[in-house]
């Protein structure tokens, strides 16, 4: 009788505590949220270098603003310092955890803020490998999960966009659960199902002994042959930026 009760107790426990891979998926999406919580805003300097199949490269500099809110998804501004051809070029980003996100772009040779259609979101951001989309914040409510497999200390997660004007069918995400869950690398797969590009992350520093921050994003569109390589520099934690530093004024203003 004792046997059995044990063997109830046991598997009423194991049904309590045993997970989906969606679940456990979810799980590791929420961890990796939960630890950059609280860093509030930030400025970064940046220099983007792109190189086409056949090798040759050229460079732009850019700065980008962040602006943490609690009960949506980030803010952003990105703003091109350098060449002349894309000087001033500006991009302004809201995330938002449920539904599609608001953007809009300056552009200094016509002197006017466009908005980017959520149907555009999959084009290449300012001819990068980046896409606008990708612009977004890592908001938990944007993706399905399901986990895939443990690999030593990286966790890999299936996540599927919710939004059915994503460029992409699923990204394959690598989390290192014993460095605050940050992202390593990122498989992104077309509307075909087919490898687009991968995202690595590395040279990573931990700033205000919680945030980490990859010195360099490493873009890799495998079907086009194409790179973009972004480094990272001059980290800024301390300007307390607002609102009122992220709207189409705002945009304007950066972009002269």
């Amino acid at each position: 009788m004792k046997k059995l009760a044990f063997i109830f107790i046991a598997l009423i426990s194991f049904g309590v505590y045993a997970q989906t891979p969606e679940e456990h998926g979810l799980e590791i999406a929420k961890a990796a949220e939960q630890a950059d919580l609280g860093f509030g805003s930030s400025i970064v300097n940046l220099k983007m270098t792109l190189k086409n199949k056949n090798g040759q490269t050229s460079e732009r500099s850019l700065t980008t603003r962040t602006l943490e809110l609690n009960d949506d998804g980030d803010k952003s501004l990105i703003v091109f310092n350098s060449p002349k051809d894309v000087k001033g070029t500006s991009t302004l980003t809201f995330t938002h955890k449920i539904g599609p996100d608001d953007q809009w772009l300056f552009l200094p040779s016509i002197k006017r803020v466009k908005r980017i259609s959520s149907n555009n979101k999959s084009g290449p951001f300012v001819g990068s490998e980046f896409a606008y989309e990708d612009l977004s914040s890592q908001e938990v409510e944007k993706y399905t999960y399901k986990f895939l497999e443990e690999k030593g200390d990286i966790l890999v997660v299936e996540q599927d966009p919710v939004d059915l004007k994503s460029g992409y069918t699923r990204r394959v995400v690598n989390y290192n659960k014993a460095k605050g869950y940050r992202i390593e690398k990122v498989d992104f797969y077309d509307r075909k199902n087919s490898l687009l590009k991968t995202l690595t992350y590395s040279g990573y520093t931990l700033y205000k002994t919680k945030f980490w921050r990859a010195a360099t994003f490493h873009m890799i569109n495998h079907q086009s042959k194409k790179e973009t390589v972004l480094n990272f520099s001059d980290y800024n934690f301390d300007a307390e930026l607002t609102d009122e530093d992220f709207t189409q004024n705002a945009l304007k203003r950066a972009g002269k």
